[in-house]
Formats: structure tokens, C-alpha cells, sequence
């Protein structure tokens, strides 16, 4: 088993930047894939980024290429989501989730992932 527990969700204004983290605790960290997702108002959760367990292999969804970066520390068992240039449409409750399987370099769907947090929410005000 293992808990995850995202934090540094909050109000910013579009342009501006945020600091997401997800602390993991349980089973070894370094043998997860992590990646995060994110749920608007109203809409399907989706996918946004993920890390391969050594950290030196990610991936984005295209809406966030070149905005956020994922990143981990693994002697630290928390997982990053640096949101910078922030956008109205970025507003979402945003997930950490992870993976027991081997990383791809591709779009992960809710059901390949094995244990999720319960979120923290982003608001981008206009």
C-alpha cells in the first residue's frame, strides 16, 4: 500500500506560478512510476504528467509541454508539479497518483495507475 498526500494547491493569477508536491509514504517510492492528473469543474479527470522511477524519463499531455515540469526526489519520497505561466483552464483539483509498472512515454489513463491521493486544488483567476 501506499498513501500519497498532494499539498501547495491555492489562488494565482493567470501568468503566475505554483508549486505542487506529493509526499509518499509505504511501500519503496523509487520502485513507482508517479505521475499527476488533474479534474476541472465538471469534466473527466485527465492526465497531465508523469515520471519514470529514476526520474530521468517524463512525459506531458500537450496543453502543459513547456508550462509544467514533473520532477522527484526520491531520498525525499515526494514527487513535484512546477506550474509556471498559469492559465483559467489550468483551474482543477490536481491528483498525484502511482504506478507499479514499467514508465512509458505516453498518455496514462486512470486505470493504469494503483494508488491515488485525494487532491489539492488550483484556481487561476483571470
Amino acid at each position: 500500500q501506499v498513501q500519497l498526500v498532494e499539498s501547495g494547491g491555492g489562488l494565482v493569477q493567470a501568468g503566475g506560478s505554483l508549486r505542487l508536491s506529493c509526499a509518499a509514504s509505504g511501500r519503496t517510492f523509487s520502485n513507482y512510476v508517479m505521475g499527476w492528473f488533474r479534474q476541472a469543474p465538471g469534466k473527466e479527470r485527465e492526465f497531465v504528467a508523469a515520471i519514470s522511477r529514476s526520474g530521468r524519463s517524463t512525459y506531458y499531455v500537450d496543453s502543459v509541454k513547456g508550462r509544467f515540469t514533473i520532477s522527484r526526489d526520491n531520498a525525499k519520497n515526494t514527487v513535484y508539479l512546477q506550474m509556471n505561466s498559469l492559465k483559467p483552464e489550468d483551474t482543477a483539483v490536481y491528483y498525484c497518483a502511482a504506478d507499479s509498472a514499467t514508465f512509458r512515454a505516453a498518455y496514462y489513463r486512470d486505470y493504469d495507475m494503483d494508488y491515488w491521493g485525494k487532491g489539492t486544488l488550483v484556481t487561476v483567476s483571470s
